[in-house]
């Protein structure tokens, strides 16, 4: 007796779509990359917190971001500061 032949599956596992880019306000669709390197580019700088919410990033994750993009890949200084118990960081410059 013979097996009956294995489904194949037409999707392969593993693969997970690609997060849609956050939509802005006016109807431009940002990236999440392109929305937190625009609040760091603000004078008075923003927190790790601000940065994670329209993000949907957790605090560690915007950290990773701005060491390894910011800092390395974008090879840019971040300026932080501590303002009323708060650290802001501020693309430096």
């Amino acid at each position: 007796m013979t097996k009956p032949a294995k489904k194949v599956n037409a999707k392969p596992k593993g693969l997970k779509k690609a997060n849609p880019p956050v939509a802005d306000r006016g109807g431009k669709r940002k990236t999440k990359s392109a929305i937190v390197l625009s609040m760091l580019g603000s004078r008075s700088g923003t927190t790790v917190a601000e940065m994670a919410a329209p993000t949907g990033w957790q605090n560690h994750s915007v950290r990773g971001f701005l060491s390894g993009t910011v800092k390395k890949k974008l090879g840019r200084d971040i300026a932080s500061e501590l303002v009323d118990g708060e650290r802001r960081y501020r693309i430096a410059g």
